[in-house]
């Protein structure tokens, strides 16, 4: 009975998201905001859905991988440039928003316990959010979206160590100062020993085992939440956080090459766990509860979408960076995120804080995050209105610079700009022969397959994955190639391959198996096509008919 129950809870959950994703499409809503609006419908509106301990289960089982994803999205290459102004940036906006935070908490007449969790869950910024809306956005690769994934790194190990703390205190916390000790050294040892095995597992364990499990999508895909579980009772055993666990083993994951193919493949999980995650923070706000302290919602949340990104700016702009970069990075960081609330659940399991503290942090992280989604997905409108309007002269934005800097836009592993470049797709032995005489010729050649096997002894540019997932292209630069050739031997894919350079502009040259698709690949502009021996002979042989050089 239990089990239909928490069926129907899923379900109810999942059609709100649903419906409410497809009506907020309409009106050009982020799905994150359509996901909190469908919880609170839902939850405290209607009261069809409470947080049972199947929902309670789900959603536990649901941040861990939801954590595990957002270590995947974080490869140490994407903020190689800008490592400098990622660890300066997320330690000085951690701070300083402390600071300020828990001043301003105390004024709004909390207790010194309570503003010191509710200063530290303000801290935090969401990368889920972020880096959903920048991929929505097609500018995670920007400058402005590498420093940020470069904060969000900062700031997540900041939060892992904050976490770490907090558990080993408050298992002793009750049994004295040498108890306390005790605990805290087993937790940070605990979190040294997952470090560690994080480290080395990315730089010396993993290379080849999942290299030969990248020949097959789906034992790539097992394989990785295998490690991810494996990470997760680890950091149980030592007392911590099963989340913990989890980013690690999505951040050891990410620095493999075959991480952008991995998060291909999770991102529809991705999808499922980012809904279940916001529709449970709806249901799990006591809206009425958090109204009653409206004025301090509301000043926090103020405090989270100004106050951040203001100091954010500030940071980066003497890091020597332009206004422009300045202020779209800065935007990002206006939400509260998913550690905020797995520190404030902490505290409220121990019984330090109250269940309006919780109330209060949940609609701070729906109101945040709501308008958050907005400032990034309307960022460059919002600079042109600023800049309009002379706002980015005042004085607060004439910081002397630090230095300046020569940056790169990153579109691959290799951290460099593909321009004018040629992508092979298929690397059979045809296509092995295409990409070795154009190297040959000095073109500049991005290499694609699904078979990391195929991919590693090649003397140029690879990348890892199906062509098939409409990301893969973006991230080969589709767009700015110069010429797509597909040796794959599937007219299917390949048909599919030739409507997408048609809307990207970009002349095509493909495999053809069956002779009777040619004249829907040149209606799609499909410039040539490499024939099997059989069917050019055929075809060459019709032509000469035609031209009456043959008899029939």
């Amino acid at each position: 009975m239990v089990g239909t129950q928490f069926l129907q809870n899923l379900g109810i959950i999942m059609v709100a998201a649903a419906v409410l994703s497809m009506a907020g499409r309409m009106i050009q809503m982020p799905t994150i905001v359509s996901y909190l609006l469908a919880g609170i419908l839902v939850g405290p509106v209607l009261g069809w859905v409470g947080m049972s301990p199947g929902l309670h289960l789900f959603a536990d089982i649901g941040i861990a991988l939801l954590l595990f994803l957002v270590g995947l999205e974080l490869p140490f290459w994407r903020i190689r440039d800008i490592g400098r102004v990622a660890v300066v940036g997320g330690i000085a906006q951690f701070v300083f928003t402390a600071v300020i935070g828990y001043w301003l908490c105390r004024q709004l007449d909390f207790t010194a316990r309570e503003a010191i969790f509710l200063s530290t869950a303000l801290t935090f910024s969401s990368t889920v959010v972020v880096v959903k809306l920048l991929d929505e956005k097609g500018e995670r690769d920007r400058l402005y979206g590498r420093i940020a994934v470069g904060i969000f790194l900062v700031q997540d190990l900041l939060a892992m160590l904050m976490l770490a703390f907090l558990v080993s205190f408050s298992s002793g916390v009750d049994r004295g100062l040498a108890r306390v000790l005790a605990d805290m050294g087993q937790a940070f040892a605990g979190l040294a020993l997952l470090l560690g095995l994080a480290w080395v597992a990315a730089r010396r364990l993993f290379r080849r085992p999942f290299a030969w499990a990248a020949h097959s999508p789906d034992l790539l895909f097992i394989s990785s939440l295998a490690w991810c579980f494996a990470l997760a009772w680890v950091a149980d055993f030592f007392h911590l956080a099963p989340a913990i666990g989890a980013f690690l083993a999505g951040l050891s994951l990410a620095q493999l090459p075959f991480n952008e193919h991995l998060m291909r493949r999770v991102n529809p999980l991705m999808n499922l766990f980012l809904a279940v995650f916001f529709v449970t923070l709806g249901l799990s706000a006591d809206v009425a509860g958090a109204l009653s302290h409206r004025w301090s919602t509301l000043l926090l949340s103020l405090f989270v979408l100004i106050g951040n990104p203001l100091i954010f700016m500030m940071v980066i702009r003497w890091m020597g960076y332009s206004r422009r970069a300045s202020f779209l990075a800065s935007l990002t960081v206006a939400q509260i995120s998913e550690f905020s609330f797995i520190f404030i659940g902490v505290g409220l399991s121990h019984g330090w804080l109250g269940q309006n503290i919780l109330s209060i942090t949940a609609l701070v992280g729906m109101v945040t995050m709501a308008a958050s989604a907005y400032m990034i997905l309307y960022n460059h409108e919002l600079h042109r209105f600023f800049e309009r309007h002379g706002i980015l002269k005042w004085w607060i934005f004439r910081l002397p610079l630090r230095r300046k800097r020569m940056t790169r836009v990153v579109c691959n592993g290799n951290g460099e700009l593909l321009e004018d470049h040629i992508i092979v797709v298929g690397m059979n032995s045809l296509g092995r022969k295409i990409v070795g005489d154009l190297h040959a010729l000095g073109e500049t050649v991005l290499a694609v397959d699904y078979d990391w096997g195929k991919l590693e002894d090649l003397p140029v540019r690879v990348l890892l994955g199906s062509v098939e997932y409409l990301a893969l292209l973006d991230q080969a630069g589709l767009e700015r190639a110069k010429m797509l050739v597909s040796c794959l031997k599937n007219d299917d894919t390949n048909e599919l391959l030739a409507y997408r350079c048609q809307l990207a502009k970009v002349p095509c040259s493909v495999h053809l198996l069956t002779f009777c698709r040619l004249g829907r690949l040149q209606a799609m502009g499909v410039g040539q096509a490499i024939l099997p021996k059989e069917v050019g002979t055929r075809l060459t042989m019709e032509q000469l008919r035609n031209m009456g050089i043959l008899k029939s």
